[in-house]
């Protein structure tokens, strides 16, 4: 009876929206069990199933490309490719490295300028619901659009990239054999060389180039600077990571295979209870992405004293609603579904103020550092500051109280770190971490 019960409370947590991935109708392994020198109890190993595995991507409406392998293969070729930015020097691979985990190795970002937080890892963004460290964007396709014309990064403009297409005869056709024909942009007093909108700043000889444009125009640019995003997002839904050693550990369960279990270390089979219970870390990183896809305000100090003003997802809430590339604008291929319910809900309140988002600890101790400004170099800086809260910045009267300090003994928090680095996968297909050979399918 209480293996029983144990089943159908793993069934029951999979039903959760955001716990879909738990175990899928095997049994569950018996309770109490002694995995090397580390006992697990009935309820510990029912939560250790909703940790694995990650299921396939969840789809996006809002992107009818979103699983083309053309539109997959234009948007690697885009990821890799210098000229998308205003100086031909800025690729988006300048930031998101695949030799660092897709991250930078900064403390904050540098490009053509520097920015005020930390590269974010694209493992697994096909399955976050709002990305950046303030959610300011809500598909995967609208997130790439902010970098290519923001003067900090790629600093190049909508207008630019639309001549680009249509110079290159590459680029064209891969182009159009996923979106259809480009306008004829030959004239350039309808279609300047470069311009876009610039709403701080109507002097803007970019802004003033893009106004001088007819609305019919702006549109048709637009819309292949959207196309663009949508051929990223298609090749960032690629880069997974969930073929870890934990996860075969969490096979090894399932299946009674002592070979599996055996995958990660008595050291990492005790940092894992130390995740579910002691340290908290599962009040936040849950799920088999290892995160809520909320956000939280962890009073961790700026890393400059000029970064204390970030408002995190106080601001980024107004910027996704004001954005005409949400799920709900007329740039969604599914503007009433939802992606725009997501959108229609958002409230900011005060409790949003200074909260950045949970990342997921999938190949955690592969992209150092840590936190949206990198202020932690190591994952032992991590680990200390949540065990002792030293240096926490204060509250504010609407913010979260959750935070506590979990008090880890240094061998505590070595075996914490040893279970972070078995989610470390290095599966990932050799032909997704360069530029492919053209940018169309032959």
């Amino acid at each position: 009876m209480r293996r029983r019960l144990l089943l159908l409370a793993a069934a029951w947590l999979s039903s959760w929206p955001f716990l879909s991935w738990a175990a899928s109708g095997q049994d569950s392994p018996a309770p109490d069990v002694l995995i090397g020198t580390v006992q697990f109890s009935d309820k510990e190993l029912a939560r250790i199933l909703t940790l694995s595995p990650l299921p396939d991507p969840p789809s996006d409406p809002t992107n009818a490309v979103e699983d083309d392998p053309r539109a997959a293969r234009l948007g690697q070729w885009i990821f890799f490719d210098p000229r998308f930015s205003g100086n031909g020097e800025v690729s988006c691979s300048t930031c998101h490295l695949p030799s660092r985990s897709w991250t930078d190795g900064r403390t904050v970002a540098e490009a053509t300028g520097v920015l005020e937080r930390h590269t974010m890892s694209l493992w697994n963004v096909a399955y976050n619901r709002w990305f950046f460290w303030d959610g300011r964007a809500d598909t995967l396709w609208s997130q790439a659009l902010g970098p290519l014309e923001d003067p900090r990064e790629h600093a190049g403009s909508r207008l630019q990239y639309a001549h680009l297409l249509a110079a290159d005869a590459q680029l064209e056709r891969a182009y159009e054999d996923v979106f259809g024909a480009l306008p004829e942009l030959g004239d350039e007093q309808r279609f300047p060389a470069a311009g876009r909108p610039v709403l701080d700043n109507e002097q803007d000889p970019l802004h003033v180039a893009w106004e001088s444009m007819r609305p019919a125009d702006q549109e048709q640019v637009t819309r292949i600077f959207t196309n663009l995003g949508k051929a990223l997002a298609a090749y960032q839904r690629q880069i997974l990571s969930r073929s870890a050693p934990f996860d075969l550990f969490v096979e090894g369960l399932r299946e009674g295979n002592g070979r599996k279990q055996r995958m990660i270390t008595d050291s990492a089979r005790r940092g894992l209870k130390l995740f579910l219970d002691k340290a908290r870390c599962s009040i936040c990183h849950t799920g088999p992405n290892f995160t809520d896809m909320e956000f939280h305000n962890n009073r961790v100090p700026p890393l400059e004293d000029e970064f204390s003003a970030d408002q995190g997802r106080y601001r980024g809430i107004e910027l996704v609603m004001q954005s005409p590339f949400n799920g709900a604008g007329r740039y969604s291929d599914d503007p009433d579904g939802e992606g725009a319910v997501k959108v229609s809900y958002l409230r900011r309140t005060g409790h949003n103020y200074q909260e950045f988002k949970t990342p997921s600890l999938r190949n955690v101790a592969a992209t150092a550092p840590y936190m949206h400004q990198g202020q932690f170099a190591r994952l032992e800086d991590v680990l200390h500051y949540y065990s002792t809260l030293e240096n926490a910045m204060p509250t504010h009267h609407s913010a979260e109280k959750i935070l506590q300090p979990v008090g880890l003994s240094q061998v505590e928090m070595s075996d914490l770190i040893s279970f972070l680095e078995s989610l470390t996968d290095t599966s990932l297909p050799a032909e997704l971490l360069s530029p492919p050979p053209t940018p169309h399918v032959e």
